[in-house]
């Protein structure tokens, strides 16, 4: 799992590559748990080559939910591949978690 990010404003993409399991969703907690991500508003992850999310790494995310909603940091999944969807879905993540289509309608609803 690569794990990379990218600033524009008040905006922090985390670009996810490779495998999200219960290794590589350690990093990601580390990443999530930063204080300095909490200085931004809106925080976007570009799963397009995102090929297998664990419940481990699923965890990660709903773990830091509850923290980003406290302090209205948006949490905004895009390019997500149909397989991990589908997991979001059968999980019904995908009615705690903002998932859309592309990076545009990312950040059209990050902007709201």
């Amino acid at each position: 799992m690569k794990i990379t990010h990218e600033i524009k404003d008040t905006t922090i993409i985390i670009t996810l590559d490779g495998e999200l399991d219960a290794s590589s969703s350690v990093i990601l907690d580390e990443e999530l748990s930063d204080p300095e991500i909490m200085t931004y508003s809106k925080i976007l992850v570009d799963c397009e080559s995102l090929n297998y999310i664990s419940s481990a790494g699923l965890g990660v995310f709903i773990s830091h939910l509850q923290r980003f909603e406290d302090a209205q940091i948006k949490l905004i999944f895009y390019n997500m591949q149909d397989k991990v969807r589908n997991v979001f879905e059968i999980l019904g993540l995908d009615l705690l978690m903002t998932i859309v289509s592309d990076y545009e309608e990312a950040m059209t609803i990050a902007d709201e």
